[in-house]
């Protein structure tokens, strides 16, 4: 599938990043209800899950990244007012609270999402996928089609292997050596990741940038301050305070089959790139945009891995709306 040219986000049409953190705070402080609970998947396992928002507003199922668990994310909290949805997420099996789930793949998300959905009394939903969550948002859009309107991934990695794509090429040293130790084995993976764990578990809002080292670009970098810093700090530490588990099985899942095909996706899925992004790199947006038979590609110049996800969410919110229609 052709891909929509690149589009320049230019800093000086975003709002200074002190306007944006104010104006974060007047919208969200009157935030409309915020529920957590326990809620038992399929085969009892518990699923720690967060909802923003009002239980008959349109249900918008946010996938996290990895490693990451479930807390309130500014940007989405905005998003449930100004679009009156109800934001869901929820920690992935082994983070924070939740169950862990050894051996899952990413189709295995699935039933746990549908668990979730039932429990909340949700027929139809809208699901984002960010970084390590994009592939959990696709399993949704290929297997619960009947339920799942529309999907969007942002800065969502490609699967592994994928048919021309260096799938390694382009990543920071960081996610270089992780996904190497994933390839080597879960024993490979679990010492390498039990190391990392320790500068996640006590990492600081003004220590995030440099946590993550050569994985943020400079865009990234700058987008790391006030409510993002303090966002990113808060679920990092959150990820591992119960072990490895979740950020384990989540890479384990990435480097091994799916368990779906992508060209089982019949409604539309967009999928957002930025350019100047060490994580996820420019290529597997290019790559899923090519390759998903109802992709909506937006492949954004001058947007990085963090910065993305915390300048576009808005408007990928009302994209993804616009496309359920």
């Amino acid at each position: 599938m052709p891909t929509t040219p690149i589009q320049t986000a230019r800093c000086a049409d975003l709002p200074a990043v002190g306007a944006r953190r104010d104006l974060l705070h007047a919208m969200i402080r009157p935030m409309e209800p915020t529920n957590w609970s326990r809620i038992v998947a399929a085969d009892g396992r518990h699923l720690e899950v967060l909802s923003l928002g009002r239980a008959d507003a349109m249900p918008v199922l946010f996938h996290g990244g990895t490693p990451t668990a479930a807390v309130v994310y500014p940007p989405a909290a905005e998003a449930v007012t100004r679009h009156a949805i109800r934001v869901i997420t929820y920690s992935r099996p082994g983070y924070a609270t939740s169950d862990p789930q050894p051996g899952r793949c990413v189709a295995d998300a699935v039933a746990d999402v549908e668990a979730i959905l039932d429990a909340i009394q949700a027929d139809r939903f809208v699901t984002i996928g960010w970084s390590g969550g994009g592939p959990h948002a696709l399993a949704c859009a290929a297997l619960t089609s009947d339920r799942c309107l529309a999907a969007a991934t942002i800065a969502g990695v490609a699967p592994y292997p994928a048919p021309g794509l260096d799938w390694l090429a382009g990543m920071g040293r960081e996610n270089v050596e992780e996904f190497g130790a994933a390839l080597a084995g879960i024993d490979a993976l679990s010492a390498y990741l039990t190391a990392a764990a320790g500068d996640l578990a006590n990492v600081t809002a003004d220590r995030v940038a440099a946590t993550l080292g050569e994985l943020v670009s400079d865009v990234d970098v700058a987008s790391l301050r006030g409510p993002y810093a303090d966002w990113a700090a808060t679920t990092f530490r959150k990820s591992v305070s119960t072990g490895i588990d979740g950020w384990r099985d989540d890479d384990m899942a990435f480097v091994r089959p799916w368990a779906f095909d992508l060209t089982m996706i019949r409604r539309p899925v967009a999928v957002w790139q930025g350019d100047q992004d060490c994580m996820v790199p420019f290529a597997h947006g290019e790559w899923l945009a090519a390759h998903l038979p109802t992709a909506q590609p937006h492949l954004l110049a001058g947007q990085g891995h963090l910065s993305l996800a915390f300048d576009a969410f808005d408007e990928i919110v009302e994209d993804l709306l616009d496309l359920a229609k």
